[in-house]
């Protein structure tokens, strides 16, 4: 499908592998956490074009070049008893920023979830990334300061597990781990990613109102 003269933006294939896997590294990357990624191209390749598949991509090409990433899912809103698009990465190469890529991807990504018949899009962006924030209101999505992004992993989701209660050596306030951007690595862009309400989204400048209440 064509969005724009100079970008083409179709889904990934198994081909596309180490282009996912080099644009998701680019996303870290950006977000200062090149070390974050664990992931393999093995790893893509059994979730996201195996047997039980967990994700889905586009890719934003110009000309051959991939350009540009949005890895997707699909949760549910039981309130409204319809899909939800989550976005959990969405990419642009720095130097194809501002030119509309991240807009072709999203907008590939929105009929998207027409089509699935979805009533929205979610997605998270780092607190500091306020072009991207910005950007993202422009288009007309919504924070909601009202919620908070929990994450349970490791150590303390083996020990939830095991003995499903808190504990009771941890008092006080955990310390927050940094948190992931997901869509929002398109700032130099002039224009997504883990969710402005709980999906790869996070705060925005002053000024806003300060209980917006999240759809469920």
């Amino acid at each position: 499908m064509t969005l724009a003269p100079s970008f083409r933006i179709r889904p990934g294939t198994i081909r596309d592998l180490g282009t996912i896997w080099t644009l998701i590294r680019g996303l870290a990357a950006y977000e200062r956490r090149p070390h974050a990624v664990k992931a393999t191209v093995e790893h893509l390749r059994r979730d996201g074009f195996g047997r039980r598949r967990y994700f889905k991509t586009l890719l934003c090409l110009r000309g051959r070049e991939p350009v540009g990433l949005a890895l997707y899912f699909f949760a549910y809103s039981t309130f409204l008893g319809r899909p939800v698009l989550y976005l959990e990465d969405l990419f642009v190469v720095p130097r194809h920023r501002r030119g509309g890529a991240g807009s072709a991807l999203l907008a590939a990504l929105a009929r998207t979830a027409i089509a699935a018949g979805c009533s929205r899009m979610t997605w998270s962006v780092l607190r500091w990334n306020r072009p991207a924030i910005a950007f993202y209101r422009r288009l007309g999505a919504t924070d909601y300061d009202a919620w908070t992004l929990m994450s349970v992993g490791g150590e303390a989701l083996a020990r939830l597990a095991e003995h499903g209660r808190p504990d009771p050596a941890r008092r006080g306030r955990p310390r927050r781990p940094a948190r992931r951007g997901g869509a929002g690595a398109v700032s130099g862009a002039p224009r997504r990613s883990r969710r402005a309400s709980p999906s790869r989204a996070g705060g925005a400048p002053r000024g806003r109102p300060k209980d917006r209440r999240a759809p469920r």
